[in-house]
């Protein structure tokens, strides 16, 4: 059994139950535990993540959020920047499930938060675990 994080953020909450449930129902499916965090934005999963890395007490990371475009160029800074941390930190060897959302509107963040739809909280903690199972073999 591993110990999983998941870092949320809670800007949109009604969405990110959705995710956060099939997040956790595949992690528990899987035999393992997590623990959840909540962050203001996109752009702190990173660096939350960063700081809990840090400590030594979990195995494996799930990020959890939704971004949706709005009139300004603010959509491109969250949606890229929050990616590009989270892929150095994949790079540096940890384990990371990117299910933060990027999307034209909440109709599409609804059909793929749900977790009988596309499921994206549940897809990244399987891409989390399958990424500690690699690391794991690699050791």
């Amino acid at each position: 059994m591993a110990r999983f994080l998941i870092v949320e953020a809670r800007f949109y909450a009604h969405l990110n139950d959705l995710l956060l449930d099939g997040a956790r129902a595949a992690l528990e499916a899987a035999g393992h535990d997590h623990e959840t965090v909540t962050v203001p934005g996109a752009l702190e999963i990173p660096a939350a993540i960063a700081l809990a890395a840090e400590t030594g007490r979990y195995d494996g990371y799930v990020a959890l959020g939704v971004v949706i475009r709005g009139e300004t160029y603010h959509f491109e800074v969250v949606s890229n920047e929050s990616a590009r941390g989270l892929m150095a930190l994949t790079l540096d060897g940890l384990p990371i499930g990117n299910g933060i959302l990027t999307v034209e509107d909440e109709a599409q963040a609804l059909a793929r938060a749900r977790p009988d739809e596309k499921d994206k909280g549940g897809e990244a903690a399987k891409a989390s675990i399958a990424m500690l199972e690699l690391r794991q073999r690699f050791g």
